[in-house]
């Protein structure tokens, strides 16, 4: 040891190590606490004396004892800042106002539930959780809340063995390399901007949101990766570790079948824009009529709320608030709040005249949602059921599908239909020609922009140094006045004598008038 220790340099410690073992007083113990039996003691009551490789031993030990307490003290104080900046994260993550409040005994309900024994192997009373989750989840446990009711969703759905997410570790696919990196990396930037956690270039929340990602690329390779999914990701990550978040994420894409819209045919997606549009016709018919009159369909608007669960627009106490009912009731719950808040802003989209302005009402205005109204949302959410509709439709559409697919294209229609194929084809690769014109456009304006500028500079550098030799010029006429004033009168006129004449070798020469 290059310094003595704490206990070395303080004098309150000197019995517990003693500077040198040979400076304790004969009459004690190693410890300097006991007195040593006398002579005249019984032979059984004696202590051996005590040898210098004695002495070194205790020496050692009491070093070694010290040693380590100095590295519990420093893994104390590294386990403190770590529970610390756990915390300063955890607190960031959660920074959001909750919809509703959560009273005492709904918090106490859900501290037993999530600390009951078998909550992962038992089933619970479904309606009395569902109960409690209508009266609030506390936002500290809601990630646990979360896993619970997946948990028992699964104990209750058991999937067909080809429905299954594969079996890989989260930390295995963690060190393999996916084709979708690119992409990814684009979308961190756009995932929660605005979002403490999130808003850090390749902080901590995009490099766990990179890894979940990329993970759920390389474990489903069908869907890889989409645009979406971040926002879904980032929402579990808030709530809960990586490791957690990525099981989650396959409960909602694989248990849940939401991956189902994320497939390249995109057909389930298809299936839910028809499924809103009939809920419209048959429950709003005054909307549906003022979508139809102004040719909007459910996908312009509707398709973000679907494929991000409402993440992508909508406040994060609200879409937190969402994901309590997702795990509970699944993706029902999705046309559940659309319509609500379809409904709840009925008025205010009829009143809007154009296509353009009820298209930027649906994405800017009625995303921007009061407390209270966040809150009616959620109450009315509560009360609907619309199971029974949403399973008509899908038959229906399907139904729909398989006649048209049976009826085929008409005689006369198929010759049209190969022209516009063929000149399909020909517009496609105009446009891919176009594209690379324009890209070499692009960078033959790029060069000359740069010229322009560096003509620009060069032209600002010329006219300083302009402006500095005229006002060179005009100080040094200054001081030739100046000078002239100076001089005495006949020396005046001889200077104004003085003539330069040029020479035929282009040297100039001068010619004073001698007086």
């Amino acid at each position: 040891m290059n310094k003595p220790s704490a206990s070395m340099q303080h004098p309150d410690h000197r019995e517990l190590l003693p500077l040198s073992p040979r400076h304790l007083d004969s009459s004690l113990d190693p410890l300097g606490r006991l007195p040593l039996p006398s002579t005249g003691d019984p032979p059984t009551g004696e202590r051996p004396n005590k040898t210098a490789a004695d002495y070194r031993a205790l020496w050692k030990t009491a070093i070694r004892q010290q040693i380590l307490l100095l590295r519990m003290e420093k893994e104390n104080q590294r386990l403190e800042e770590a529970s610390r900046d756990e915390l300063h994260i955890r607190k960031m993550k959660l920074n959001y106002q909750e919809v509703g409040q959560c009273s005492k005994d709904e918090q106490a309900f859900w501290e037993r539930k999530l600390t009951a024994p078998g909550r992962t192997t038992v089933p619970q009373d479904k309606e009395e959780m569902y109960r409690a989750l209508c009266q609030g989840v506390p936002k500290s446990r809601r990630g646990e809340v979360w896993l619970l009711l997946s948990h028992q969703h699964r104990l209750r759905h058991r999937l067909p063995q080809r429905h299954h997410a594969p079996d890989t570790a989260y930390h295995d696919l963690l060190k393999q390399l996916t084709a979708q990196q690119h992409a990814i990396l684009v979308d961190l930037g756009r995932t929660f901007p605005t979002h403490q956690y999130f808003s850090a270039q390749l902080g901590a929340g995009q490099l766990s949101l990179y890894n979940l990602l990329k993970a759920y690329s390389l474990l489903d390779t069908e869907v890889g990766y989409c645009q979406g999914i971040s926002f879904v990701a980032g929402v579990l990550l808030l709530h809960m570790s990586e490791e957690q978040a990525f099981d989650m994420l396959k409960f909602l894409m694989y248990d849940l079948g939401i991956r189902r819209q994320f497939r390249p045919d995109m057909v389930s997606l298809q299936v839910q824009m028809y499924q809103l549009s009939r809920l419209l016709h048959d429950y709003h018919r005054e909307l549906y009529n003022h979508f139809e009159e102004h040719e909007i369909c459910p996908s312009l608007y509707a398709a973000p709320w679907f494929l991000t669960l409402f993440a992508s627009q909508f406040p994060l106490n609200f879409v937190s608030r969402i994901f309590d009912f997702v795990f509970a009731q699944g993706t029902e719950v999705i046309f559940k709040v659309a319509l609500c808040l379809l409904s709840s802003h009925e008025g205010e989209i009829v009143e809007c005249d154009s296509f353009e302005s009820i298209v930027d009402f649906l994405k800017t205005t009625l995303p921007t949602l009061t407390q209270t109204q966040m809150e009616q949302t959620i109450a009315k959410v509560m009360e609907m059921d619309i199971s029974k509709q949403l399973h008509t439709y899908e038959v229906e559409y399907h139904v729909l599908q398989d006649e048209m697919i049976e009826a085929g294209p008409l005689p006369d229609d198929s010759d049209r239909l190969d022209k516009l194929e063929k000149t399909n084809t020909q517009l496609k690769k105009q446009n891919m020609d176009l594209l690379e014109k324009l890209q070499a456009a692009r960078q033959k304006i790029q060069t000359l922009e740069t010229s322009v500028e560096n003509f620009l500079s060069r032209e600002s550098k010329m006219k300083h140094m302009i402006r500095s030799l005229e006002q060179e010029r005009a100080t040094h006429q200054k001081t030739i006045e100046r000078m002239r004033t100076c001089l005495p009168s006949d020396t005046l006129t001889d200077v104004e004598m003085t003539q330069i004449k040029t020479g035929p070798n282009g040297k100039a020469k001068t010619a004073a008038k001698k007086p």
